[in-house]
């Protein structure tokens, strides 16, 4: 008869975990969404060494930012669809925990790109538009499917490039939604970009995306 130590979980209970956490991050294409984040990083570090007028500068973060969202939205994509909603208790948790790591990831990868060097905005800046960014992919995942997560965050992408245009050639937009064109300081834009990232995880973790069994 095998005797467990109390307080402790079986050991065939905490092999099950990992198995189960190592299947979710493969079937969501984790280790793909992680290449890509390091990849942003190293193009925002490359590109770094150049110089950029005050307008590219700008630009430049946001554009990698958006494509580091993207990689983290579309890892919500379930290849078993509303079965695997039905009967997946670990879900929620594992798909929280999925962004949240992944958002950090990125935060982390892109700040530290930008260490010595003259990045725009700074790390405030980076942690507000990525957070609120995947936020967007997280939203559009839930309601579309996370084959189309990549939409949302590209449309943000375009509003914002042209938000951060008018405040060179006006009338500039100053609304707190679109966040990447306010200082990094704006206590209004953070809260946007949090509420948006905040409701995003909320309805990820909560219902999944909303995609089909694959056939």
């Amino acid at each position: 008869m095998t005797v467990v130590a109390a307080g402790k979980p079986p050991a065939g209970s905490a092999r099950g975990g990992l198995r189960l956490l190592r299947l979710h991050l493969s079937s969501r294409r984790v280790p793909a969404a992680l290449a890509a984040i390091a990849a942003c990083a190293v193009v925002l570090r490359i590109a770094l060494l150049w110089q950029w007028d005050a307008y590219g500068a700008l630009q430049l973060p946001l554009i990698l930012e958006t494509g580091c969202a993207v990689a983290i939205a579309v890892t919500t994509a379930s290849p078993f669809g509303e079965p695997e909603r039905a009967t997946g208790r670990w879900l929620p948790l594992l798909r929280l925990g999925t962004a949240l790591t992944l958002t950090a990831a990125a935060v982390g990868a892109l700040a530290v790109a930008g260490i010595g060097a003259h990045l725009a905005g700074g790390g405030l800046d980076v942690l507000r538009n990525l957070a609120g960014l995947t936020g967007i992919g997280l939203l559009c995942a839930a309601f579309l499917g996370g084959a189309l997560a990549w939409a949302a965050p590209t449309a943000y992408l375009v509003i914002a490039i042209y938000a951060l245009y008018t405040q060179w050639h006006g009338p500039a937009l100053t609304t707190p939604w679109i966040w990447p064109a306010r200082p990094p300081h704006d206590l209004g834009a953070a809260v946007c970009a949090g509420l948006v990232f905040i409701t995003g995880l909320a309805a990820i973790a909560l219902r999944g995306a909303r995609d089909a069994a694959n056939k």
